[in-house]
């Protein structure tokens, strides 16, 4: 399941709590299932990326980073392959149920969403496998969770929910440049094309940083409009983050490991504390 990286799909969700707060529009019942359903969707992927990249070689024997389950002999392709269509049912049908909110459109979307979760990995053309894993990330942990959970509640769209479902998608595509990062050797090794294997390492860390001050920007002026104390939060987002980044300059291989969980969880924590600034100013 990768727990490191979960929080990526559930600050998607906080955010967009927040953002629901303020406009006086929040729904306990559908929130919970959008949290629930944008985690199966995480967990369907990352299942469907260690089963895929078994299949295609994209994987070997002691790579770096978390152990491979599939790859290492650990899980049968066959169980993986049933806990991908598995899970990936479980979060069509708690989908389903939040048409009973925002209409029966969101099949059309939840049929993208979990084509998405799979062309990540499979395909005629692996999004992963062809530089643009960054740019799914940014559509389907930023824009599409945070819009869509406020959609359902709302039964609207706002300019200012559209900016930070894009902060928070340049945010979680931070998580993913750090991972690449990391597996730059093992892709390159495998023929996997990714930004980092094409471009390297010193521009995969310019790429964190830039991806860092657009996102903290892109809502700068909402945490402004509840009072000038809240830009304490972009800020210190920037600083950490800018940290980590020249942080993984004197790091290689499984030591990178923990700059992708704490990448995450400043995610989580910039959108925990969207929510708190919202429900307190």
């Amino acid at each position: 399941m990768r727990l490191r990286t979960l929080p990526v799909s559930v600050a998607g969700v906080i955010m967009a709590i927040g953002y629901n707060i303020s406009t006086g529009t929040l729904k306990c019942l559908p929130v919970l299932l959008c949290l629930a359903f944008a985690v199966l969707c995480q967990i369907a992927s990352n299942f469907a990326n260690e089963y895929y990249d078994y299949k295609a070689g994209r994987d070997r024997v002691g790579r770096e980073g978390p152990r491979r389950g599939v790859t290492e002999g650990d899980i049968a392709p066959r169980a993986m392959k049933f806990a991908i269509f598995a899970v990936l049912a479980a979060a069509a049908l708690i989908g389903l149920s939040l048409t009973c909110w925002g209409g029966l459109w969101l099949i059309a979307a939840g049929i993208l969403i979990g084509v998405g979760a799979l062309a990540y990995s499979t395909g005629p053309w692996p999004l992963s496998t062809h530089c643009l894993g960054e740019v799914a990330v940014i559509i389907f942990f930023g824009i599409i969770p945070v819009n869509l959970t406020y959609y359902v509640q709302a039964l609207q769209w706002s300019p200012a929910v559209a900016a930070g479902s894009l902060a928070l998608g340049l945010m979680g595509a931070n998580v993913l440049i750090v991972n690449n990062y990391r597996d730059i050797d093992d892709d390159k090794a495998v023929g996997k094309h990714t930004l980092a294997t094409v471009f390297g390492r010193k521009a995969m860390l310019a790429l964190y940083i830039f991806n860092t001050i657009a996102a903290s920007l892109l809502t700068l002026s909402q945490w402004y409009a509840k009072g000038p104390m809240w830009t304490i939060v972009p800020s210190l987002y920037t600083v950490f983050s800018i940290q980590i980044a020249f942080s993984m300059r004197h790091a290689e291989g499984a030591r990178l490991t923990p700059f992708l969980g704490k990448t995450a969880i400043l995610m989580l924590a910039y959108s925990i504390c969207f929510l708190i600034m919202e429900a307190v100013a």
